[in-house]
C-alpha cells in the first residue's frame, strides 16, 4: 500500500513508519521540520512537508494514498484542548476523502479502558470527539479503526510517564507511589505497537477499537520499587493531600486505577505482543544513564 502517515518521526511514528517499510508498503511521511524531513528520508519514506494543520495538503496527499495511519498530536497539556480540535478537523479531512473507498484509516487514541467494548464517558479527554469521528466514517465507506494506546508506551531507553517519576525521585529522595500504590497502569512496549498499527491497516475491521496493550497493569508501587533500586533511595508512599507538591502535574493522574485488556484485539488480528515489559525494560538501566 501507499500510506499517508502523520507523526512520522515520533517515538511511536518513527517505529510505524520502518514497520510499514519492513512489510513493503511505501510510506509518505508528514514532517514540519527539516530534521523530520531528514529522518524520514533516511528511514526510506517519501518527505511531504505540512502539518496537521495544513488540511490542504491533508486532503491532496492521502487521496493518492491508499491508507491513512494517523499519529500525529500535540502533546502540550496547555494546549490539550486547541490540539484536540486540530486532530478532529484532520480526522473529518482524512474521512472526506476516503469516504466510499473502503480504504483504512487508522487513528491514534488515548486513554484504553477496561475492554475493547467498553466506551469512555462523553466527559472524558477531548481527544474522544476525534475517535468517535473516525469510528462513525464506517457508515460512510471507510475501514476505520482506533488504536487506544496504553499511556505507558516504552522501549529500553525511554518512557516518558516512568522517566518523569524518576526525576521526581532524584529531587525528592525518594522514589514515591500514591496511596498504597495498588493502582494499576497498562503499558506497551513501541515495537508492538507499531506492528498493531500495521496490521490495522491491513485487516481491521470498519469500525473496530483496538487495545495497544501489552501489559494490562503495572502496579504504581512496582514501578516506584524498581526506580528506588536503581537510584538506591527509599519507597515510600505519598499521601493525597501531598501529591500535587511531590508529583506536580502527574498527581492527576497518577492515582487511577486503569487496567485495559487486549484480548479481543489479539483475537482479531493475531498480535501477540513479544518485545520486553515496561519493569523489564527499568531493570536494564538505560533509564537512569
Amino acid at each position: 500500500m501507499r500510506v499517508l502517515v502523520t507523526g512520522a518521526t515520533g517515538f511511536i511514528g518513527s517505529s510505524v513508519t520502518a514497520e510499514l517499510i519492513g512489510a513493503g508498503h511505501q510510506v509518505l511521511g508528514l514532517a514540519r521540520s527539516d530534521a523530520s524531513a531528514v529522518a524520514l528520508a533516511a528511514a526510506g519514506a517519501e518527505v511531504v512537508r505540512g502539518t496537521i494543520e495544513d488540511l490542504d495538503i491533508l486532503r491532496t496527499t492521502a487521496a493518492e494514498c491508499d491508507g491513512v495511519v494517523h499519529l500525529a498530536f500535540h502533546h502540550d497539556l496547555s494546549q490539550h484542548e486547541a490540539a484536540a480540535r486540530a486532530e478532529l478537523a484532520a480526522i473529518e479531512t482524512f474521512g472526506d476523502v476516503l469516504a466510499g473507498t473502503d480504504r483504512p484509516l487508522v487513528v491514534a487514541s488515548g486513554g484504553p479502558v477496561g475492554t475493547e467494548q467498553d466506551t469512555l464517558p462523553a466527559s472524558g479527554s477531548p481527544r474522544i470527539a476525534g475517535a468517535r469521528a473516525a469510528l462513525a466514517l464506517a457508515e460512510r465507506g471507510v475501514r476505520s479503526s482506533i488504536v487506544r494506546l496504553a499511556p505507558t508506551v516504552h522501549d529500553a531507553d525511554t518512557c516518558g510517564m516512568v522517566q518523569q517519576l524518576i526525576g521526581t525521585a532524584r529531587q525528592r529522595g525518594f522514589s514515591g507511589y500514591l496511596g498504597d500504590g495498588a493502582n494499576r497502569w497498562p503499558s506497551v512496549h513501541r515495537l508492538d505497537a507499531a506492528r498493531l498499527f500495521r496490521l490495522a491497516l491491513e485487516h481491521a475491521p470498519a469500525g473496530t477499537v483496538l487495545h495497544g496493550v501489552g501489559e494490562e497493569g503495572v502496579p504504581l508501587r512496582e514501578i516506584a520499587e524498581a526506580i528506588g533500586r536503581h537510584l538506591d533511595v527509599p519507597v515510600k508512599a505519598v499521601t493525597a493531600e501531598d501529591a500535587a507538591a511531590h508529583f506536580g502535574f502527574l498527581a492527576r493522574i497518577l492515582g487511577n486505577d486503569m487496567p485495559a485488556s487486549n484480548a479481543l484485539t489479539r483475537e482479531l488480528l493475531d498480535w501477540q505482543p513479544v518485545h520486553p515489559g515496561l519493569l523489564q525494560d527499568l531493570d536494564q538501566g538505560r533509564y537512569f544513564a
